[in-house]
């Protein structure tokens, strides 16, 4: 019998795996697909082309420490940092604003195009936001406790950029609209839209109550800078399967989970696709919630289940990729072919009324007829993940709905792809005709690959009623599922939700063994690389 069984390879269920396989334990994972990694994983979709199935740009794990505790550098981990990280260009007016890592280069930047107002407004804001969100990401690091939330979250505001900030006004800046936060701080419109649609990728629209942190955890990037790492989005994953294999862990491919077993209120292990059983007293879940849910079968109580079911949001899908192989990267008008445009992300939104548009289409479900894009061009700066004389490039549009009005996504797939690739067409003329290879993946496709229900990459709504200790529901946000013992939550559909960060694994590991310790089931010894990790985890975020 093994010590724990993880049902499925997505980072976070990897990441947690990798704990607990160091700190001694038999550790077991299990995977329906052949590919490890769920949507951090890496495929040959076209000849010579090593393509991402679904993240590319690592944001957040870079500020966990995660990648450093666990040594994957020494498992063939290797990060390009994204510097500029992001590029904005603006075809109307033949401008663009590049946001590099150095933050006196951005405001230069941003003066070109928006003025020295609104530069050093840009400044302002990004030193003071970039302050609270130190501490939102402390507070992303650990399990949602009060304590921990609290120590995390208080002071916020008392380290304003010229003067302290009184906690009702922080509070009012919180809870207020991104657009709202936005439209107080600057008067350029075009930065503003190339913020509104940064914020935008954790899912809710920039309108929205509460949305303000999504474009105010931003200036972060400046301090670390997103990363993509040499090969592909999945060299992470396959960095977190050498070093579970260092420490004795395995992982069982092509053989996913069909029901997790139980008796008496104990989970006892789980059974696989081809009717095997991998005994265990320990289940970590590390998919859809949804998912978990189904695997329970009748073990879950109806009223448990119904409470699941119908009070987690899960939305009506998020947003569809586009990957292509092309002959070039595009060529952004007035930037004369400038080589910092393809660094990073590049932001493909006119202004802040297309956002609103392509939400409006998306809530009548319609995918949006003039979608902004977000475009990745990674083989600029990784030539390893094209061949010779091609570039591999990923579209993102956010705001597909999984439900059509009126229509498929058989019917729809193509006409919204080409809706994407006409976006970046109206600030790159000319690249539509260097496109040689064409991958869509409609919300469909993304929840029958991926395991990613109704297509959306978050798991659950990222609104402020499903995050820290309310995600994805209160009595669910400590990583155990109540009434059964032995089960355990991970991944996006857990605190901190999605994106590539590993928190989530590494907090549910870390539970696992302080339950493991207090019922005397493994040596003290063991169990005190809880109290390690956290402390390598503060050590980490002072390092510079």
């Amino acid at each position: 019998m093994r010590d724990v069984a993880v049902i499925g390879s997505g980072h976070n269920a990897l990441v947690a795996a990798c704990y607990l396989a160091r700190a001694g334990l038999d550790v077991e994972v299990i995977e329906r697909d052949t590919v490890i990694g769920g949507a951090v994983s890496t495929v040959e979709r076209f000849p010579g082309y090593a393509v991402d199935r679904g993240s590319s740009a690592h944001i957040m794990i870079r500020h966990t420490g995660i990648v450093e505790e666990l040594d994957l550098a020494g498992h063939g981990l290797t990060y390009l940092d994204l510097d500029p990280w992001g590029y904005a260009p603006f075809p109307g007016s033949g401008t663009a604003i590049t946001f590099h890592r150095d933050l006196a280069r951005t405001c230069a930047s941003i003066e070109q195009v928006a003025g020295p107002k609104d530069a050093d407004a840009y400044h302002r804001w990004a030193t003071d936001w970039a302050d609270r969100n130190e501490r939102v990401f402390a507070a992303f690091a650990g399990p949602p406790t009060p304590g921990r939330l609290g120590r995390a979250l208080l002071g916020i505001g008392r380290r304003g950029v010229r003067t302290s900030v009184p906690g009702g006004e922080i509070a009012r800046q919180f809870l207020t609209s991104a657009d709202h936060l936005l439209d107080e701080h600057f008067d350029d419109e075009r930065l503003k839209a190339a913020l509104a649609w940064m914020g935008a990728q954790a899912g809710p629209p920039p309108h929205e109550v509460a949305t303000a942190d999504l474009v105010g955890w931003v200036p972060l990037l400046h301090r670390t800078p997103p990363a993509r790492p040499v090969g592909g989005s999945g060299a992470l994953t396959a960095a977190l399967a050498s070093r579970l294999g260092k420490d004795g862990g395995t992982i069982r491919l092509g053989d996913g989970a069909s029901r997790i077993l139980t008796h008496d209120g104990q989970v006892t292990g789980v059974r696989t696709d081809s009717g095997d059983t991998v005994g265990a007293r320990t289940v970590l879940a590390g998919c859809h919630l949804l998912t978990t849910v189904a695997l329970l079968a009748d073990a879950l109580p109806a009223g448990t289940r119904q409470r699941i079911t119908r009070s987690v949001r899960v939305g009506n899908g998020l947003g569809m990729a586009v990957r292509l192989g092309t002959t070039a990267l595009p060529r952004y008008l007035g930037d004369g072919g400038n080589p910092e445009a393809y660094a990073g992300m590049q932001l493909i939104c006119p202004d802040r009324r297309t956002m609103a548009a392509a939400y409006g289409d998306f809530l009548a479900g319609r995918p949006p007829a003039r979608p902004p894009a977000l475009v990745m061009t990674f083989s600029a700066i990784d030539p390893s993940i094209a061949p010779p004389g091609r570039q591999n490039i990923t579209i993102w549009g956010q705001w597909h709905p999984y439900e059509l009005a009126g229509t498929t996504w058989d019917e729809a797939g193509r006409r919204a792809a080409d809706a994407l690739i006409a976006a970046v067409e109206t600030a790159a003329p000319g690249f539509s005709s260097t496109i040689e290879h064409v991958h869509i993946q409609t919300p469909r496709d993304i929840e029958s690959e991926l395991g990613l229900l109704r297509g959306n990459v978050m798991h659950v709504e990222m609104g402020l009623d499903a995050m820290f200790a309310l995600r994805p529901l209160p009595e669910l946000a400590g990583y155990r599922l109540p009434g059964l013992n032995g089960l355990y939550l991970t991944g996006a559909s857990t605190h901190p939700g999605g994106g590539v960060s590993g928190a989530s694994g590494r907090s549910a590991a870390g539970v696992i063994l302080t339950d493991r310790r207090h019922a005397a089931r493994v040596p003290r010894t063991v169990t005190g690389t809880v109290s390690h990790m956290f402390a390598q985890v503060r050590k980490a975020r002072r390092s510079p």
